[in-house]
């Protein structure tokens, strides 16, 4: 790992740092946000292809994706409160050059224990990104850049989910299911490169033991004014894979290409998140969380309501994403402004539980599909409603 280096005794103080360039940062930023949570989806395509080489069952081969989601969660735990002691620029670069080997590596799987193995470790090098861009963004943006920042990298976590499987297809039909991985390889190591290049070098957050970090975990989930918001944050994602789950399982959607055009159908609305997202900045972070899972939460009763055709469906997704999109950000700033010297950590268990979340949702969408969309509609409405409560007391 790079580590930085400490000043000479008696050299100047460093000046402060300039903040970091908004266009670069956003441009980079958003390819490795749409690479490494796209390796979530990306595997979905490829599922059939690994089936037939190594002769498994499709009950086996959902590990693929489940590997890759448990490494990454429990990366954010490693990587975010690392980053506290060590620097956000060096984390960074480190985890997403390590994940381009790590990519590389599952292209060369001789079989699916072997590979499910190595998407583990795919999934906790490709988590030194998320929490530690988040807190970066936080302390180095411009602060009238932050909101969009934020909002863009968000935005193109939930655009990976149409990218990473539009682009592994492409792939896969063209040259098959490994050269997927070396493709996505190649393009780690070019944005690991191009984020040494555009990140501001900077010293360490903080200079004591390692292990700071992790003993301040217990009080930040003690500390009663971000319990409300923690509480909260696994709902964000969790719906949003929920009832997508639920599209596909009660095949309310249609067949994979419908489902595949709905979700692409709601890239609008995320593609908008950045640009309104400014506009709500002077609203307090906990009012903005508060008003947008409600948005999300209306929207899911009225899919479980009104039964909408296609075109109904995919105006309230937009209206369902557009909530989601803009209440992690807000959640983000909230806690991070809340939790002081240890806003990395805090960011840290955020995405944990963010990504946590969003790891249960396919769980809720299968236990609840075989009553119908309706159903489940309504159940990520009202959990949606609780969220919005949540962090209404937040506020006080």
């Amino acid at each position: 790992m790079l580590f930085p280096t400490r000043a000479r005794a008696g050299s100047a103080p460093a000046a402060q740092p300039a903040h970091a360039p908004f266009a670069a940062t956003l441009v980079t930023f958003v390819a490795t946000a749409l690479l490494a949570t796209g390796q979530l989806y990306g595997v979905i395509p490829l599922l059939g292809a690994m089936g037939r080489e190594w002769h498994a069952p499709a009950s086996a081969l959902t590990w693929m994706a489940s590997a890759f989601g448990l490494g990454y969660a429990a990366g954010f735990l490693v990587f975010g409160p690392l980053s506290d002691r060590f620097g956000r620029r060096p984390i960074i670069v480190t985890g997403i050059a390590a994940t381009a080997v790590t990519t590389a590596l599952v292209a060369l799987s001789s079989g699916l224990g072997m590979a499910i193995a190595l998407r583990v470790l795919q999934g906790v090098t490709t988590a030194a990104f998320a929490p530690v861009a988040f807190t970066y963004i936080a302390e180095r943006a411009e602060p009238r850049h932050r909101p969009t920042l934020l909002s863009a990298v968000i935005g193109a976590f939930l655009a990976s989910a149409v990218f990473g499987q539009l682009a592994a297809q492409g792939i896969a039909a063209v040259a098959g299911w490994r050269a997927v991985f070396t493709v996505f390889a190649v393009a780690f190591a070019l944005v690991a490169a191009a984020l040494r290049r555009v990140m501001l070098p900077g010293r360490p957050a903080t200079t004591g033991s390692p292990l700071d970090a992790y003993r301040a975990m217990p009080g930040l989930l003690a500390n009663r004014r971000l319990i409300p918001l923690y509480l909260a944050t696994p709902v964000v994602l969790g719906s949003f894979v929920a009832l997508y789950t639920g599209l596909a399982l009660t095949g309310a959607a249609g067949g994979a290409a419908a489902l595949l055009t709905l979700r692409a159908a709601a890239l609008p609305a995320i593609l908008a998140i950045p640009f309104v997202t400014p506009v709500l900045q002077r609203v307090p972070g906990a009012r903005r969380a508060t008003g947008a899972m409600t948005l999300s939460a209306v929207s899911a009763a009225l899919i479980g309501l009104t039964h909408p055709g296609t075109l109904g469906l995919a105006l309230l997704l937009n209206a369902f994403v557009a909530g989601v999109g803009l209440t992690a950000p807000a959640l983000i700033e909230t806690i991070g402004g809340r939790a002081g010297a240890a806003r990395g950590t805090a960011v840290s268990l955020f995405t944990f539980i963010l990504f946590v979340g969003a790891s249960v949702g396919p769980q809720v969408a299968g236990a609840l599909s075989a009553h119908g969309l309706s159903v489940l509609a309504y159940v990520l409405a009202a959990l949606l409603a609780l969220g919005a409560t949540l962090t209404l007391t937040a506020r006080r």
